[in-house]
């Protein structure tokens, strides 16, 4: 069994978002102390039950669509992993409006998932 690459432009994008989406899943399952202090968390004392959350939560999200999406290759994945993203966006944008969390971590981390979304989604909807 051969690992497949994408050859056409819009499928490439989609293959992309998912590789950035493993990446930054394998970046928060090894390192959640500085995942959580890039989120302005810390885990506090003797608990270490936030850690278990970043990798199991977090990692576990990024790096399960992103993986399966590369592995799979298929449309309806790509949908999947678009709409999982294009709904965290939702939640994002809902945290800011209603929380007061409009700070520049979370447009940053609004950004990403945007990108990730809308890069899956154009390809899925043929609109690359």
């Amino acid at each position: 069994m051969e690992f497949y690459f994408p050859g056409e432009f819009g499928e490439q994008l989609a293959f992309g978002a998912a590789v950035v989406s493993v990446v930054i899943g394998l970046f928060f399952m090894f390192a959640p102390g500085v995942t959580l202090r890039a989120f302005g968390l810390q885990a506090i004392g003797e608990r270490r039950d936030g850690y278990a959350l970043v990798r199991s939560s977090l990692a576990g999200f990024y790096l399960g669509l992103g993986a399966s999406a590369l592995l799979l290759a298929q449309p309806m994945v790509y949908l999947a992993f678009g709409a999982a993203f294009g709904l965290s966006v939702f939640g994002g944008i809902l945290s800011i409006l209603s929380d007061g969390g409009a700070t520049v971590r979370n447009f940053i981390l609004l950004v990403v998932h945007l990108l990730l979304s809308a890069l899956s989604l154009s390809y899925v909807f043929g609109l690359v």
